[in-house]
């Protein structure tokens, strides 16, 4: 027998936005409900930041925003409500002390998100917020433009307001498999392009393997199409075996994967060299070379480049890593800088959603309204996080999105 039970709201997922939701209706004395597909919630906050759970960050809101490209405006009146301020304000009080050790970047003092979840849970059984884990929704129920509860695969609840915040397509190991997505269609709502984002990238270029041991700070990075030349970015970058990681690559993939789908192949250029262009290179080795007369090119490259590089770009250049730099042929030595200013790499695709952190896309911002995270289609239907067409870099930006959403979310206002 299919049993139905009523509740102020129903929320759908526990990740971060879902559990704030929960917890912000629940102290304003509603009946709230967590409906978990997983068998324990917040799965995938425990992985956030290789569990280390970079909350927030310091940004102003308006610079915060612009991080989010020209969709950004729409979070304005969920930081106004619920900004980095208010949530570290939260989380001391329910027990979580953080600290921002590069005064950017904010965590919690014991850099693990076990204590995040802990005291979340412990807050939502204060409020005796009721948690049903191994519950995957199956259908949202509406009569005409309102909503009316959802159905599971085994239960039926009741609810006038239900808030929808499954998450995006990355980590399908932590129970990604977009079924908030197909709940929202099926009432209507439009879904852009889902792209994986926040992944590491493959490249066409198979010298990248031999500079594994080394980070790189400061690379600059730009994609080298005639339509795209706008799209830049800075920050570390790690080769792996099948191409480049790091930060600069984490925050650059979600211009770059949708791109992969239109071309197959994105070429792209990197300065490795902290910016300095041909003219500042050619100066720099130089005046090195005069100091350092017997060094060898890869050598003198050292003090651009970590050595592994110097010797892989020399071979680009057709140059002897071991022969002097002032016995090099004239277009090779032009060549070599050339390399040096912007290195061209192939990107030619990734791991997919399996990889990745984020999701690019989701429900179009279009249908809901940005004051109170409610659907513009159906009354008591609200969205919250990582599901809504809103995804930024790292160093904070999506988990905290994820909790302001939730906060205003769960408001309730209509």
């Amino acid at each position: 027998m299919i049993m139905q039970q009523k509740f102020d709201l129903i929320v759908i997922g526990s990740g971060a936005a879902g559990i704030m939701a929960a917890i912000v209706a629940a102290r304003d004395a509603k009946k709230v409900l967590i409906l978990e597909k997983l068998p324990q919630i917040a799965s995938k906050l425990k992985a956030t930041g290789g569990g280390r759970c970079n909350l927030t960050n310091t940004l102003e809101n308006e610079d915060f925003m612009a991080r989010f490209g020209k969709e950004g405006r729409f979070m304005q009146d969920a930081l106004k409500t619920f900004d980095h301020k208010k949530l570290i304000e939260f989380l001391e009080e329910i027990g979580v002390q953080t600290h921002a050790p590069d005064g950017f970047r904010v965590f919690p003092t014991s850099h693990s998100s076990t204590t995040i979840i802990e005291a979340l849970h412990k807050e939502l059984e204060r409020l005796h917020v009721t948690i049903q884990c191994n519950q995957k929704v199956t259908r949202l129920l509406s009569t005409g433009r309102h909503i009316d509860g959802v159905k599971t695969e085994t239960e039926t609840f009741l609810a006038p307001n239900v808030i929808v915040a499954t998450g995006g397509l990355g980590y399908p190991s932590l129970g990604a498999e977009g079924d908030g997505y197909n709940l929202a269609s099926e009432l209507g709502h439009k879904i852009t392009e889902l792209s994986p984002a926040m992944m590491p990238l493959e490249t066409k270029e198979e010298w990248v393997k031999s500079c594994r041991a080394d980070t790189i700070a400061k690379v600059q990075l730009r994609v080298d199409l005639k339509k795209h030349k706008k799209l830049r970015a800075n920050g570390d970058l790690i080769f792996t075996k099948k191409g480049i990681r790091g930060p600069v690559v984490l925050d650059f993939a979600r211009e770059i994967t949708p791109l992969l789908k239109k071309y197959h192949e994105v070429p792209i250029l990197l300065n490795f060299t902290k910016g300095k262009n041909e003219e500042q290179i050619r100066l720099h080795l130089k005046e090195q070379n005069s100091q350092q007369k017997a060094k060898t090119v890869a050598k003198l490259l050292e003090s651009l480049i970590p050595l592994s590089l110097a010797e892989e770009l020399c071979r680009l250049a057709a140059i002897d890593p071991d022969e002097k730099y002032k016995k090099i042929d004239a277009k090779k030595r032009d060549k070599l800088i050339s390399l040096l200013a912007w290195t061209p790499l192939t990107v030619t695709g990734h791991d997919g959603f399996k990889a990745a952190m984020i999701t690019r896309g989701g429900i179009s911002l279009k249908e809901i309204n940005p004051k109170t995270m409610q659907s513009r289609l159906i009354d008591g239907l609200y969205f919250c996080g990582e599901i809504v067409n809103l995804d930024g870099p790292c160093g904070g930006y999506n988990l905290q999105w994820s909790f302001a959403s939730g906060y205003l979310a769960g408001e309730l206002k209509q």
